[in-house]
């Protein structure tokens, strides 16, 4: 694997402002220390990139800098690099957790608006620090998903009618049920076709229409039993009332989120390919039967993945 080494010095009468600035900058860009004054980043374009300013700043400063490509460190293999950039971002996640705790342990359902809305903004400023953690996790540390769970919670307490609304249900009471939604099918409507199949009955019948039977659960469509509620899209709402905690779905939940919402929440980096892909089903005017069985064998090479990422 390639990696990018920074290394660089001031002069010795430098005040500490530079020092610091510098310092913060490297930890803002998820730069990772293995001998005093030697930081390292996995050789991608942006950490390139960052490097380079960051040498820029210091020859400013009147220092020196260097940036060197790196193929392998002396005494301490790839995988124990990876392994350090991850706890790195294990510390990370673990401020946000906690500031979350705080929050989550604050709510309850007599709150008036105006805490609410209080409690809103410091989630959301919680969400951003969040994003940016997100940007430097370089190599998917597993504790990622586990904090974008509990933002979700949070935010599901903040709104009560969406909770009551969201009655918990079995899979096993609609084992034998068929099912209907919208035609043309994309990403939102192919990860519940997919999620059907895998936990509920791999042989239901699942229907593309705009008018439903009366014996039919609608998804993902007007007045459908399992639709957008909230800030949730259709897959996050099945996952919700089915009581599907799998930390793999979760990981396909922000992504749908991403791709059906748009709202800025989660940043998957599958997302852009995955939406290609289907856009593509689409141009080339497949029938919804067969979108549906190509989304399953995507989504469940996405399932697979993930939980094998989780490992």
């Amino acid at each position: 694997m390639n990696w990018l080494v920074f290394s660089y010095s001031l002069p010795s009468k430098t005040p500490s402002s530079p020092r610091v600035t510098l310092w913060r900058r490297l930890r803002r860009i998820g730069a990772i220390t293995v001998k005093t004054g030697v930081y390292v980043l996995p050789a991608k374009d942006e950490c390139i990139e960052a490097f380079q300013w960051l040498a820029q700043e210091v020859q400013q400063a009147k220092g020196e800098a260097l940036v060197i490509h790196v193929e392998q460190f002396e005494g301490l293999s790839d995988e124990q690099l990876i392994q350090l950039f991850r706890d790195a971002r294990y510390d990370d996640y673990g401020e946000i957790e906690q500031k979350a705790t705080e929050i989550e342990n604050t709510i309850d359902t007599e709150l008036e608006a105006a805490i609410k809305e209080q409690i809103r903004e410091k989630l959301t400023k919680i969400r951003k620090r969040y994003t940016e953690i997100l940007n430097i996790d370089f190599f998917d540390c597993p504790a990622a998903t586990s904090v974008a769970i509990r933002l979700r919670r949070i935010e599901q307490l903040l709104q009560p009618s969406l909770v009551n609304s969201s009655i918990s249900v079995l899979l096993s009471d609609y084992h034998d049920k068929q099912w209907v939604t919208r035609p043309r099918p994309f990403i939102d409507r192919l990860a519940c076709a997919w999620l059907i199949r895998r936990f509920i009955n791999p042989y239901a019948i699942i229907r593309y229409s705009l008018h439903p039977q009366p014996s039919e659960i609608a998804f993902d469509m007007k007045e459908a039993e399992f639709s957008h509620q909230g800030n949730l899209c259709s897959f996050e709402t099945m996952l919700l009332r089915f009581g599907l905690e799998d930390s793999a779905l979760q990981s396909i939940a922000m992504m749908v989120h991403e791709l059906d919402l748009k709202d800025g929440i989660y940043l998957s980096p599958e997302a852009m390919g995955v939406e290609t892909i289907v856009r593509g089903w689409l141009l080339a005017n497949l029938s919804d039967t067969e979108l549906e069985t190509r989304g399953y064998q995507l989504f469940e090479g996405l399932y697979l993945a993930f939980s094998q990422l989780k490992k």
